[in-house]
């Protein structure tokens, strides 16, 4: 059984996080040809719930044996939470182009993370140490671009790169630019 699941999401109530978390699981099980469950009362009212209709960006997170096994989601708001996560879920177990399709015998190791994001805010700075500095160890994931490039962290990249001179490198090499790229401004 997982050891860990969570929903991540600013303003989210925890029954709302559990009812996305039964939601991804159940749409990933019923794609591998399980038997597909109703959602108790309080699931159902909270998928129902005005906030979960919101539209925001999605991410579903599948770790095994706490390695990454799929991760994909929209930066931006196309569908309603409920919507984006069903999506999403599907997308990560079985086509992330990183990794085979999650199969029937691994759901049971499989731990979920879904990530609700606001909308980005592009960051001003002068300087990289300025950069440094403003970033939210933690708390901030980063979007990077630069012309038809760029990469994407999530909040919870910072348990894996806590200092942010490396967590930025590691994004820069992540979308295929210099390590130095936040030493200048981004386009």
């Amino acid at each position: 059984m997982a050891q860990h699941e969570g929903a991540q999401a600013e303003g989210l109530r925890e029954e709302q996080g559990k009812a996305l978390l039964w939601l991804a699981r159940e749409t990933i099980g019923r794609q591998l040809g399980m038997e597909a469950h109703e959602p108790g009362s309080d699931i159902a009212a909270c998928l129902l719930d005005a906030d979960l209709q919101r539209k925001r960006g999605t991410f579903v997170t599948l770790k095994e044996h706490g390695e990454l096994r799929g991760c994909i989601g929209s930066l931006v708001a196309m569908d309603s939470i409920v919507e984006g996560v069903k999506r999403n879920a599907l997308h990560a177990a079985f086509e992330d182009s990183r990794f085979r399709p999650v199969e029937i015998n691994e759901l049971g190791a499989i731990e979920v993370e879904i990530s609700i994001l606001t909308e980005p805010i592009p960051l001003v700075y002068a300087s990289a140490e300025e950069l440094l500095r403003i970033l939210r160890v933690g708390i901030d994931g980063v979007i990077i671009r630069k012309g038809v490039q760029g990469a994407t962290f999530l909040p919870q990249v910072w348990e894996q790169l806590p200092e942010p001179k490396d967590f930025l490198s590691h994004l820069c090499r992540k979308g295929f630019l210099q390590g130095d790229m936040v030493h200048r401004p981004l386009i």
